[in-house]
């Protein structure tokens, strides 16, 4: 059972369906994922306004019932969601359907081939750190491509400038411990 009260008996009855198929339970992330040999196939949870299964490839699913939403459009490649706001919205046939579905699409293999790596020119802001700090400068080039990109991103997508220069002052510690930004979470 996901760790939700509001939806806890909606959220039981997408779970007793979904323990009903030939899925092995996981946990990841700090909650329940289903796989079939060992590739993510389906998980659920709930929000504030809604209950929700996800699919992990479901970029690949034909959706026939045209309940598949992209959660964070631009941004996120495979996963889907299938939304819902009440219990009788639950449908246990085809839920199932999309989930054997899901489960010939691991089958197959089938994978969004992932972009390629475009670097992102360093922040002006860290790049002042790096004229005050040659150690800052030195761990950063230490960092992989990914991590650099990270922080980069995190500073470029603050609007204002003091904002930018909080960010470049609490992640200072991070890159001279060789930490990427959200190694925390890993």
């Amino acid at each position: 059972m996901q760790n939700n009260t509001q939806w806890s008996e909606e959220l039981d009855v997408i779970a007793s369906i979904i323990n009903k198929l030939p899925l092995e339970k996981t946990i990841k992330w700090g909650t329940e994922v289903f796989t079939y040999n060992g590739k993510n196939v389906v998980s659920y949870g709930g929000f504030k306004n809604f209950f929700t299964l996800w699919f992990y490839n479901g970029v690949f699913l034909t959706d026939k019932y045209n309940v598949l939403v992209n959660a964070q459009e631009g941004k996120t490649k495979s996963l889907r969601q299938w939304r819902f706001t009440s219990i009788s919205e639950i449908d246990e046939k085809k839920i199932t359907e999309y989930i054997y579905e899901a489960i010939e699409i691991e089958k197959k293999g089938l994978k969004i081939a992932p972009e390629k790596f475009t670097a992102i020119p360093v922040s002006e802001f860290l790049e002042l750190e790096f004229k005050n700090n040659i150690n800052l400068k030195n761990a950063f080039d230490k960092l992989t491509p990914g991590k650099q990109k990270e922080y980069n991103l995190y500073i470029n997508e603050a609007k204002q400038e003091a904002t930018k220069l909080k960010r470049v002052e609490k992640i200072v510690p991070m890159i001279l411990q060789g930490m990427g930004l959200n190694d925390k979470y890993k």
